[in-house]
């Protein structure tokens, strides 16, 4: 049962971000700018009621975060359903970010899906053919096309499926451009790729649409690395990629197997019988270095 709103409170959500500003969608129809200290840690997406002038941020259902190179941690969007990892021939995106990020929205209970944007570029299919062999089917992958059009009737059905979804990528790959693909209208800035294949900043700040087509899609500002941080280190064999499929099938000798050295170990023998690769596995390590190490720091050693 919904309980009614006294009189001058109003709820509604936070759809744009401006830094020292925040713009509020109302659940009536009406929209409200209205300032919010720099580090308020309020974030797009947000359920918030508004009263007098203060701005009360409501319980939240999911959180994505990183962690930038210097150690902070940073709140992308609040409520997701889902988030879309958007990568593209040019410029290329590093296996170990596409990782992270799965391990960031698995953890968050936020459902991923792959985005192959720029289908009408050489090499699109065969990055869609990498991406089938090196993650599988555990999440959906589509190939489209902001600039044709191609496979966007797919996603939009994807999105109007999931509910609240939310853009991640390297800068340059083209989510503003998808955005704009998809809701005709928003023109968000689109970027040129720089010299040497790397995409510039265009998208400073956060953006919620609603989607014509059902469901709505949040704009997150390009970044070039991702480290998750809701997780804690004895959490992460579970949600790395490849690594669950093959605790489903067996069981190691101990329950806290770290998957370093320990005897019995399922994560070893897959290495060692070459269903795990090397690759692969070097880049749990150092994940799992830098989670270890960020506990330590936590608890002061």
């Amino acid at each position: 049962m919904t309980m009614p709103v006294p009189p001058g409170r109003r709820h509604g959500r936070i759809v744009r971000h401006y830094g020292v500003e925040v713009r509020l969608a109302f659940d009536d129809g009406d929209f409200l700018t209205v300032r919010v200290k720099r580090n308020s840690g309020h974030v797009v997406g947000d359920r918030v009621c508004w009263h007098g002038d203060r701005l009360e941020r409501l319980e939240r259902r999911t959180l994505l975060q990183r962690q930038d190179p210097f150690g902070k941690v940073r709140s992308l969007a609040a409520n997701l359903d889902g988030l879309g990892i958007v990568l593209a021939p040019q410029p290329t995106t590093p296996v170990a970010f596409i990782e992270r990020v799965l391990v960031a929205a698995r953890s968050a209970a936020i459902a991923p899906f792959l985005l192959v944007n720029k289908a009408d570029l050489a090499g699109s299919a065969v990055l869609a053919q990498q991406l089938r062999q090196q993650f599988g089917d555990t999440q959906p992958l589509l190939l489209v096309s902001a600039l044709s059009g191609a496979g966007l009737t797919p996603l939009r059905d994807l999105l109007a499926t999931l509910g609240c979804c939310a853009l991640a990528g390297q800068s340059g790959v083209g989510k503003s451009a998808l955005l704009n693909a998809l809701c005709p209208g928003l023109d968000l800035q689109v970027g040129e790729l720089a010299e040497g294949g790397q995409g510039g900043h265009t998208s400073s700040v956060s953006t919620l649409v609603d989607l014509a087509s059902g469901g709505s899609l949040i704009d997150t500002p390009g970044f070039r690395d991702f480290a998750p941080v809701q997780i804690a280190s004895a959490e992460l064999p579970g949600w790395f990629p490849g690594f669950a499929e093959l605790l489903r099938q067996g069981a190691c000798r101990f329950r806290d197997c770290r998957h370093r050295q320990e005897p019995g170990c399922v994560i070893r023998q897959a290495l060692a019988d070459g269903s795990l690769s090397a690759e692969r596995y070097g880049r749990y390590l150092a994940l799992l270095d830098e989670l270890e190490a960020a506990e330590q720091r936590q608890r002061g050693w």
